[in-house]
């Protein structure tokens, strides 16, 4: 797999997904790395995992619960998880640029110097929030139904931006892998277990659904956010404004357009609907690859 494939196949934001493809491509590109050489440096064959003799950095270790060396003096009064959840509540309450280590600090009832002996920085502390904020989310169960194991995997995570909005707001330097968004990871890859696809097949399948996620969550968001309704325009412009002339497919298409009735559920219907036009296509190009590998083992 190139190297310069790695994070193409998602924009990496939001989600709880925002690393998806990063995390698991660059993890494959380490270890074909290592299996191009299959040593040690020292003519031995490597049995270390890619990079375990690296030190891992600071953000990186506190996302996996494994901070710096403990300091001499008085036993911490607080930890990483009080301080996260601190600001992950703040968030939750103000939205994220209510988050300051000041805003934080005050919530706990320290000073914000007090703060910088179990985060590093704001964005360090943002970096812990993305990845806390997917342990809330139920995993799917994965019954051998890969179809409705993956809609149900995308409508949590759907759910879990309207949740919580402050997520989509995070830059995208928040995008680190913490256990967590891996648990998500790891579901998906035994939701398509069953399916005779390659590695690199299910990683598209995943940043695509990712990227439904992305966008559902964002136009849902976005949507209650705006004071009116960012759609009640359309109508006027598309009647009033738009020549048929210049816009003669779109205004055929509406001519003969019956809009559906109105439904108490219109939003879910709607996410429903998208993810089912996904699901249907991801169905086809599994059939596709199937054809195909069976034409390649008879021929």
């Amino acid at each position: 797999m190139r190297r310069d494939r790695v994070g193409t196949k998602l924009f990496i934001a939001s989600t709880i997904l925002l690393t998806v493809d990063t995390a698991v491509q660059a993890v494959k590109v380490r270890w074909e790395d290592d299996e191009m050489t299959g040593t040690d440096g020292d003519d031995r064959p490597s049995t270390d995992r890619p990079g375990a003799r690296e030190e891992l950095p600071p953000v990186v270790a506190r996302l996996w619960g494994h901070g710096t060396a403990p300091r001499r003096g008085p036993k911490p009064a607080l930890s990483v998880e009080q301080v996260v959840r601190a600001a992950v509540d703040l968030a939750d309450a103000e939205g994220l640029p209510a988050v300051s280590m000041a805003r934080v600090a005050e919530a706990l009832g320290y000073s914000p110097m007090a703060l910088y002996r179990y985060v590093e920085s704001k964005d360090e502390l943002l970096v812990l929030m993305a990845d806390a904020a997917a342990d809330v989310l139920e995993l799917p169960p994965d019954d051998g139904d890969w179809r409705a194991g993956l809609t149900a995997w995308t409508r949590a995570q759907i759910e879990g931006v309207l949740a919580r909005p402050w997520f989509l707001d995070l830059p995208l330097t928040t995008a680190q892998v913490g256990p967590n968004r891996l648990r998500w990871i790891d579901r998906a890859f035994a939701i398509l277990a069953p399916l005779d696809l390659t590695t690199d097949e299910k990683l598209q399948i995943v940043g695509l659904l990712a990227q439904h996620v992305l966008g559902e969550g964002r136009v849902q968001v976005e949507t209650r956010r705006a004071a009116a309704d960012p759609y009640a325009d359309y109508e006027l412009v598309l009647t009033r404004l738009a020549d048929p002339e210049t816009y003669p497919a779109l205004t055929e298409a509406l001519a003969a357009w019956t809009p559906p009735e109105a439904r108490p559920d219109a939003s879910e219907s709607g996410v429903g609907s998208g993810l089912d036009i996904l699901l249907d296509g991801i169905e086809a190009f599994v059939a596709q690859r199937a054809v195909a590998r069976g034409a390649v083992d008879r021929g």
